[in-house]
């Protein structure tokens, strides 16, 4: 499966082979994730884990990472655990709680647990990382399944 135009959802996929290949369709089109630099580390059903180095045009006035850019790598991160099952799912709401201040050259990692899934509604709790491993940020998201699949669904 080398691109996401013959991407195709097999029914013999184990549930993380789908959740990589729906992350890998939804990477190549995501222009925002990949022009920030963020990567993806590790995606599987429920689960994402994505880093993002922090470049000089990411800080704030006050020369540290901008809350916003670490929202984004929050909701990013969210974005690929959420939709991971081939479903396409949209965020309802979210959530960010910044905790430390986040120095300039670092790199954060944002790391995606899927709490519940119940219907068509899911939560996720998301910690972002700097590169010593502290805590700077906890992210919750809400989503909401649409009609629609990230990958075609082979018939």
């Amino acid at each position: 499966m080398s691109t996401s135009s013959s991407l195709r959802a097999h029914a013999d996929m184990s549930p993380d082979e789908l959740a990589r290949a729906t992350a890998q369709s939804m990477y190549e089109a995501d222009g925002c994730s990949r022009a920030l630099g963020m990567k993806l580390l590790d995606v599987r059903a429920g689960y994402a884990r994505l880093s993002m180095a922090v470049r000089p045009e990411f800080l704030n006035g006050h020369q540290i990472c901008h809350g916003g850019m670490i929202f984004t790598l929050a909701d990013s991160t969210f974005a690929f655990a959420c939709n991971s099952y081939n479903v396409s799912t949209v965020a309802s709401g979210c959530s960010i709680e910044f905790l430390r201040p986040v120095q300039p050259d670092d790199v954060l990692t944002a790391e995606a647990i899927e709490q519940v899934l119940s219907g068509r509604n899911g939560i996720y709790d998301i910690r972002v990382t700097n590169r010593s491993g502290e805590t700077v940020a906890m992210f919750r998201g809400k989503s909401a399944q649409i009609r629609g699949t990230v990958i075609p669904v082979e018939e």
